[in-house]
């Protein structure tokens, strides 16, 4: 498939396989194009962004439509732009989908603190998509003529962390792994509220296993690493936070 990324905005990991570093937050969202399907991670953090996101989308794919979501986690710049894509499956750690529910008031409050209009916030919240599929230990997505790996890998960044990695094609290119913000290349890995920083090391032991050391890490913010940034991100947090 030839799709010149670049034109759309959009950085190029491996063959069918991008990501796009959203403005504002820096915030990843990551796109995965098979060959019967088309699997985004992550939303936007409003309506708007996601139709931008979604638009742009299937100018890449030639006018075929997202077929599955991944979401990472439920900060609301991950996951606010999920309803302006319709009739999607949409994948979420085990959990996520309750959180998000009971948590709605807090998810508009954070959006707007950070700097999203009380409207547009009011909005996607008022039409949120939760998960349909929860997602505990590992789950295989086939798209046609390439699977996906979905992984439970947290928490650590959050209570709901889930990764995806996508082996190496049958064309050129190597194992992607797109990370969340279990790691981020531009800025210090930030701990929230609900963070669970003794459990954070593990994780990106975890994401190590999965990715090994050949593969291109994608953090939910920043420019795409390799293990040893992974693995020396592992290392300051566990000093940081006094875990092994």
């Amino acid at each position: 498939m030839n799709v010149r990324w670049e034109e759309h905005g959009w950085e190029r990991i491996a063959p069918g396989v991008g990501r796009r570093r959203l403005p504002g937050w820096d915030a990843t969202v990551g796109l995965v194009v098979g060959e019967d399907a088309v699997l985004l991670y992550d939303t936007g953090s409003t309506l708007r962004e996601g139709a931008e996101i979604r638009a742009q989308a299937q100018a890449l794919c030639g006018g075929r439509r997202v077929t599955h979501i991944v979401l990472s986690h439920a900060h609301f710049d991950h996951v606010l732009g999920t309803a302006a894509f319709s009739g999607t499956q949409v994948y979420g750690a085990v959990g996520l989908a309750e959180l998000l529910l009971r948590d709605r008031e807090s998810l508009r409050a954070s959006a707007v603190r950070h700097g999203v209009s009380a409207s547009e916030a009011a909005s996607a919240v008022d039409v949120l998509v939760v998960p349909g599929h929860p997602v505990s230990g590992e789950w295989t997505l086939d798209l046609g003529g390439r699977q996906v790996l979905l992984a439970n890998v947290g928490p650590g960044h959050s209570g709901h962390d889930l990764a995806l990695l996508v082996p190496a094609g049958r064309e050129a290119g190597r194992e992607a792994v797109f990370c969340g913000d279990l790691v981020e290349e531009s800025g210090e890995p930030q701990a929230g509220d609900d963070a669970i920083p003794a459990r954070w090391p593990a994780a990106l032991d975890r994401l190590l296993a999965l990715g090994g050391e050949d593969a291109v890490y994608v953090p939910g913010h920043g420019a795409a690493v390799d293990a040893a940034f992974v693995r020396a991100q592992r290392g300051a947090l566990a000093a940081r936070f006094g875990s092994a």
